[in-house]
């Protein structure tokens, strides 16, 4: 649409640069024909004073021809005058001779005058020739002009027309487009007012959020604690879950291999021991050495030194949780497995002074050949290896522990260092189990081979070859574990609190870790579960109620306040209730307390008197049996009861408190039915009431809110009609504008054509004279 306006905006100013041209040409033409006119006008006065000179010369001539003849008249009735009389002739020829001199002199000036007048004639009819032939050429070249001209104009005009349609083609697609463009400004500007309502919405609530936590922070946050490393220790960093969760799965594994080394490492020691007992010297049929003895004493009590290992990795697992957070500087428990591996190496560089004399006494025995021996010495440098491995790991161990006790001991740009040189430790102590497993095997063939081998001898060599077997196995695993989970290792161990390095101290981490279990705990307090969602097309439905419904929080409050009082009412009404329940309990127990008293009295005196007066006794047996039997009507303000004296069929005291409790409760409970009958009622039409005046408040404000938006929107309609006129008669304007040059040109045209007509009409004229 801009492209559109735009183009017949230059179409515009091209037609108007084309106009100016032509008026300034059409100006000169004007200017140029006045021109012509002027010098017309002259030439016509000159030509209409020759021809008044020529009028009066033909008259001059004329009169001169008509003397002449008069002359020649008179000169012939001379001549016949003077043959009749020559004397008349002879006197009178000296009159004619001076007439006739006379005549002479005026012939001749009349003949110069006539051969004057014809040189003039002849000069102004040459001069006539010539203008008439400067005219004729000067009116082709006006034709010419003309003809070009109105070449000009018919291609202007061509070319007027065609730019007015395509205007006019424009024109309409600019109404539609500026049609389009308003209701896209509709929208536009809808849309710019709710998202300015948002955004003043999200503003407001900015505002106060960020005002909320300016006030929390000025209340709650006396300092910024994550300037100081120190105080920033004791921040909780973010829970990492899927960290925890992968540590504790890592841990799980470790513990797994552990174990599985832990029992291979106790079935080696203890087959071990059974070998040194048996082999060289058998201890069942002779002594054995004292060096084995204390050897054997030694391995018997492996289980001291190397169960601890499984429980130091069990309570390091158990210490990896969900919920905490596992670092070097956390993991406290990994202290005990470091003082366990200690335990367990000084319990093998213990036992590694015994284990070699025992190989060195082995080779001086009568039975070991030179195989043997070599494997023998083979053994002894491979189990000084395996004690050396055994103490670089406790070295690296011990470090990866100083984090939690001395944390300068260990800087957190080492732990990549120390995670790596344990990976090659458990790789060499794999390869070590390796040759010992292959040296011992090569040994136990060559064992088997002495003439005095026995076969517990042959089973103990199997027995310590299978638990070698499985050390090799655990190592490897183990190696190949801690390679492969060495990065996450790095990465996961040595990450702090926000917008810290590290955490300082062991202290610290232990007071973050309590911040953090009671941080759960208050969260896990506070946690409540959430109530069933409203589905979507219910709540869409119900929209409009639930803005005018009494469940809104004022409402609500209301009928809280409303019940609570209420509650308290019938609260107060149950207490009431109760103590007249109280009192007519009690009143009940004295009436039949004095009915008991009355009847027992009234058998007594009927017993005294039986035998005195029967007849008496009989009618007043009579009146107390019709009496006993009548009932006894009670009323009050809550109810009737009515029960009958007979004492065979009168019930006992309980059934008869039972039946007026029963009575009471009833009558208690229909009244309390009735009057919460009629308190929901007026609940209900309350609020219906307050509901509908809401919902009336609502209509009205939508009523006056949809009243300004009917302004709003014929407002612009006007506004976007009165551009549409005006636009419409700027339109008008042009066209009218270009129609009147147009006209004012054809105008200009006709009168040259005119003007030309009425030159080539005196050229006609000049050339008929």
């Amino acid at each position: 649409s801009t492209v559109g306006v735009l183009q017949g905006k230059q179409l515009c100013l091209a037609l108007r640069a084309q106009n100016q041209v032509l008026k300034k040409g059409v100006v000169d033409e004007q200017a140029n024909s006045a021109s012509l006119k002027e010098q017309l006008k002259m030439k016509d006065q000159s030509l209409r004073k020759l021809q008044q000179e020529m009028d009066s010369l033909t008259f001059r001539n004329q009169q001169l021809a008509k003397r002449v003849e008069l002359l020649q008249d008179e000169l012939a009735l001379s001549e016949a005058r003077g043959k009749k009389n020559k004397k008349s002739v002879e006197s009178s020829s000296q009159l004619s001779q001076e007439q006739k001199s006379v005549f002479n002199e005026d012939l001749q000036k009349k003949i110069e005058e006539n051969e004057r007048l014809h040189i003039l004639f002849f000069e102004a009819d040459e001069q006539h020739k010539r203008l008439e032939a400067e005219l004729r050429s000067r009116l082709e070249v006006l034709e010419t002009d003309a003809a070009q001209h109105q070449a000009v104009v018919d291609s202007l005009t061509k070319k007027y027309t065609e730019t007015i349609e395509k205007l006019q083609n424009e024109k309409a697609k600019l109404e539609i487009k500026s049609q389009t463009l308003e209701r896209e400004a509709k929208d536009c500007r809808l849309r710019t007012e709710e998202c300015q309502q948002q955004l003043k919405n999200l503003q407001a609530a900015l505002g106060s959020r960020l005002e909320e936590s300016l006030c929390i922070i000025n209340e709650k946050v006396p300092f910024n604690d994550t300037r100081s490393t120190r105080y920033n220790a004791l921040n909780v960093p973010l829970h990492n879950r899927r960290n925890q969760l992968k540590l504790r799965d890592l841990a799980g594994q470790a513990l797994a291999f552990v174990q599985e080394l832990v029992t291979a490492l106790l079935n080696f020691h203890t087959y071990t021991e059974q070998k040194v007992q048996i082999f060289p010297v058998d201890s069942a049929t002779d002594t054995i050495s004292p060096l084995n003895q204390k050897f054997s004493q030694y391995l018997h009590e492996n289980a001291s030194y190397v169960r601890p290992l499984e429980e130091g990795m069990l309570h390091l697992f158990q210490s990896i949780t969900e919920d905490t957070v596992t670092v070097l500087e956390t993991t406290v428990k990994l202290k005990a497995f470091s003082e366990h591996l200690a335990s367990y190496l000084g319990f093998l560089r213990k036992i590694l002074p015994y284990q070699l004399k025992s190989l060195e006494e082995e080779c001086e025995s009568s039975l070991c050949t030179a195989a043997l021996r070599a494997r023998n010495m083979e053994l002894h440098r491979d189990m000084k290896r395996l004690t050396a491995v055994f103490e670089k790991l406790h070295t690296y161990v011990s470090l990866l522990a100083l984090p939690s006790t001395k944390p300068e001991g260990l800087l957190r740009t080492n732990y990549n260092f120390v995670f790596t040189n344990i990976a090659a430790s458990l790789h060499g102590f794999h390869d070590i189990l390796k040759d010992i497993s292959k040296h011992y095997s090569q040994k136990a063939t060559l064992e088997q081979e002495v003439p005095t081998a026995t076969q517990k001898l042959i089973t103990t060599n199997d027995c310590i070859l299978s638990s070698v077997a499985a050390l090799t196995n655990g190592a490897g695993k183990m190696a190949s574990f801690f390679s492969n989970n060495l990065d996450h290792f790095t990465a996961s161990l040595s990450y702090g609190p926000k917008a810290g390095a590290e955490f300082i101290s062991p202290l610290s981490a232990e007071c973050m870790l309590q911040y953090k279990k009671k941080a759960a705990a208050y969260m896990k307090a506070v946690k409540k579960p959430c109530a069933d969602s409203v589905p979507y097309e219910e709540a869409l439905a119900n929209r409009r109620v639930l803005l005018s419904s009494t469940e809104s929080r004022e409402g609500l409050a209301q009928q809280v306040q409303q019940s609570l009082e209420k509650i308290a009412k019938l609260e107060q009404e149950k207490e009431h209730w109760m103590l007249e329940a109280q009192l007519a309990k009690i009143k009940l127990e004295k009436e039949n307390q004095k009915l008991r008293n009355s009847l027992s009295g009234h058998l007594t005196e009927t017993i005294q008197e039986h035998s005195t007066l029967p007849n008496i006794a009989e009618q007043k047996k009579e009146t107390t049996e019709k009496s006993l039997r009548e009932p006894i009507t009670s009323t009050s303000l809550i109810g009737m009861l009515t029960v009958t004296t007979d004492n065979e069929k009168a019930p006992d005291v309980e059934s008869r408190e039972d039946l007026i409790k029963t009575h009471y409760m009833a009558r208690i409970a229909e009244l309390t039915s009735h009057l919460q009958l009629a308190d929901s009622k007026s609940v209900h039409f309350h609020a219906e009431c307050r509901a509908l005046a809401k919902r009336l408040s609502l209509a009205e404000k939508s009523k006056e809110s949809l009243t300004e938006e009917l302004k709003l929107a014929s407002q612009n309609i006007t506004r976007l009609q009165d551009e549409l006129m005006t636009t419409k008669r700027s339109y008008e304007d042009q066209l009218s504008m270009m129609s009147d040059h147009l006209c004012s040109m054809n105008e200009t045209l006709t009168k040259q054509r005119e003007e030309i007509d009425t030159l080539k009409m005196a050229s006609k004229l000049l050339v008929a004279h």
